[in-house]
């Protein structure tokens, strides 16, 4: 396997394949002076061989045998270039590696790369970090339209199945995540192909309450895990860590332990408006208060024509008429007309002074709603319940789409008057307030203390830190969730939020520790539709064919079932093997989701057989999906 890329989720990433799957890894990144993070890649470094150390302990100790995680038997094989060139590849041995995965943070270099590999090896597995999505997709066709025709032509999906091209992106795989730490009764959502995974935790069910296994169960939680003082990165077995994917009689017997279960499994919610008409609703044009004053106003005008009627024996229309012209002052005084007459004539008059103020206000807040429907959106007043959202870089963008998805009012706070994310909080009509998040007074404007959560995903850990502690000061019991680069930095801040507001609910997310374990499933030949953090563990969702997998193949639901392995969840009807993840950009709101099928069958009896010709949507730990489709288990089968 061979990694190319110039941050923290390249490491992360070449130790997931090393010290999980047990791959031989060659890494291509820039040298310690040309990265443009260099704390964050140190870190990432000392956490990578930290998790080497880690895991193959646990995997010795798992296994009963002295072998290590990484076959080679030593550290991969460390590459120094600040591109992924022609000659930086050959060098890394790409002509004869298995997979590639191309990490760079800049579209441009991933997709230069790609093409530059796939010309070296036609038969290389891809697998690239991609922002848009929309272009991956084509990339993705082209890449694997390419590898079909090097290697004889043949379109079928097992003819490119070990030259698959699989675009990916870090922000994608980690916002729904982010997303759902910030919203009260959701904590973890996997979104995919117009499906959504939505996984809650459920609290430790009181004395003769029967808890609600929902749609299966995924986890338990640990001991700890409601516990501030507890240890969240305790032993990840037993009865102080989660465990993963338990069976029936596990989840019966365990006391005093809260679980992870899946809740809602499709996005059957309206679509949310384009955003994009230039007219806005009428209701937009004017204020509250201007509409009252105008009703207000129409009232006393009828009024004044029914007592003219009255007055004068006139006919209703005529009576109407009249009181318009005293009310624009162009009737002639009522000279020698009956004193109620003149009376009402006065009161028109009136009237007609008060219309004027009016009808400049309307004009007024009419033209500046034209003007500001394509600008940013302030706070409205009143505003409550709704989730701050600090920073709209790639994370913060994808994070605000999941939020408008779930229909959660979000206030966006932004620093970079240019940043990419502004478009997308304009299109959606989404308030924005630009300030520095560090400066006094900007999370008042964008009220936080009327608010229900905070979500810190700015790229600076100091300035999300900042925000958090601030906020915290405000309102002790806010929620709050934090994205931070480096693993070991979010653990402790994590543990210490923790302890010091123990009554409020803290999350800690790092980016590369979201992402890395779909990366690396990714280049192990599979399409994985998410990721799933359960506490510091990860649970993967992926598709596999059943066909080739002794394990599935032939096999009831129930008897495929393994005990903190994987659990078949679902089974895909369409089993073209073709589809591809819906794109969680801007553009995904141009097809409202419900008007989408994902051909998934979720009710799936334990009595029903698999077959090889079926495609099943199952969750596993890092460690099953290695042991079930990972190269190591294929060697196996193939020694046997």
């Amino acid at each position: 396997m061979v990694v190319c890329g110039d941050d923290g989720l390249a490491h992360r990433l070449a130790a997931e394949l090393r010290g999980v799957y047990g791959e031989q890894v060659t890494l291509v990144v820039p040298s310690a002076e040309r990265t443009v993070r260099p704390p964050v890649v140190g870190r990432a470094r000392a956490a990578s061989a930290l998790l080497d150390r880690v895991v193959n302990a646990a995997v010795n100790r798992g296994a009963g045998t002295g072998t290590s995680g990484d076959p080679a038997g030593g550290e991969p094989v460390l590459v120094e270039a600040a591109e992924a060139t022609e000659s930086v590849l050959a060098e890394a041995g790409v002509d004869r590696a298995a997979a590639l995965a191309l990490v760079y943070d800049d579209d441009e270099t991933n997709i230069r790369a790609a093409l530059t590999a796939r010309r070296l090896n036609p038969t290389l597995r891809l697998v690239l970090r991609l922002y848009n999505r929309r272009l991956g997709q084509h990339i993705e066709e082209l890449l694997d339209q390419a590898a079909a025709l090097a290697t004889g032509g043949t379109t079928g999906p097992a003819a490119v199945f070990d030259a698959s091209t699989t675009v990916m992106s870090d922000a994608d795989t980690a916002a729904p995540a982010l997303a759902a730490s910030a919203v009260a009764g959701t904590s973890k959502v996997v979104q995919t192909d117009g499906l959504m995974l939505r996984a809650v935790e459920r609290p430790v069910p009181r004395p003769g309450e029967t808890a609600d296994p929902g749609l299966a169960t995924l986890a338990l939680l640990s001991a700890t895990h409601n516990d501030p003082a507890g240890d969240p990165n305790g032993p990840e077995s037993g009865e102080q860590g989660p465990l993963l994917l338990p069976d029936a009689a596990t989840v019966r017997d365990a006391v005093g332990r809260g679980t992870v279960v899946l809740e809602q499994v499709s996005y059957s919610g309206p679509s949310l408006p384009s955003g994009r008409s230039i007219v806005p609703p009428f209701a937009s044009l004017f204020s509250r208060r201007l509409r009252w004053s105008l009703a207000g106003l129409v009232g006393c005008v009828f009024a004044l024509a029914v007592a003219l009627a009255l007055v004068t024996g006139d006919h209703p229309l005529h009576a109407t008429y009249l009181t318009l012209l005293d009310l624009f002052a162009i009737n002639d005084p009522a000279v020698g007309a009956s004193t109620g007459r003149q009376i009402l004539q006065l009161l028109s008059g009136l009237v007609g002074l008060l219309l004027l103020p009016v009808l400049l206000a309307a004009v007024l807040e009419a033209l500046g709603t034209f003007r500001t429907a394509s600008a940013l959106r302030k706070p409205p007043r009143g505003l409550g319940g709704h989730v701050v959202l600090l920073g709209l870089g790639k994370i913060g963008t994808r994070v605000l789409t999941r939020l408008r998805e779930l229909h959660i009012p979000v206030v966006c706070v932004e620093s970079d008057p240019d940043a990419r994310g502004l478009a997308t909080a304009r299109r959606l009509r989404v308030p924005v307030v630009l300030g520095d998040v560090t400066q006094e007074g900007v999370l008042e404007a964008a009220k936080i203390h009327r608010s229900s959560a905070l979500l810190a995903v700015t790229s600076a850990d100091t300035t999300n830190l900042e925000a958090v502690l601030y906020a915290r000061s405000v309102r002790p019991d806010l929620r709050v969730v934090l994205r931070l680069y480096d693993d070991d930095f979010a653990t402790a801040v994590y543990r210490t939020l923790r302890a010091a507001h123990p009554g409020a609910s803290t999350r800690s997310r790092s980016v590369s520790h979201l992402a890395a374990p779909a990366f690396a499933g990714a280049m192990m030949g599979r399409q994985i539709l998410g990721a799933i953090p359960v506490e510091r563990r990860v649970l993967l969702f992926a598709a596999v064919e059943v066909g080739g997998h002794p394990q599935l193949e032939g096999k009831t639901v129930g008897e495929a079932f393994r005990a903190g392995a994987w659990r078949v969840l679902a089974l895909d009807t369409g089993a073209s093997g073709d589809g591809r993840e819906e794109p969680a950009a801007e553009e995904a709101y141009e097809e409202p989701r419900s008007a989408r099928t994902s051909g998934l069958v979720w009710d799936l009896p334990d009595t029903y057989v698999l077959r090889g010709s079926d495609r099943v949507v199952l969750a596993a730990t890092r460690r099953g999906l290695a042991e079930l489709l990972g190269r190591r288990a294929r060697r196996e089968r193939a020694g046997a």
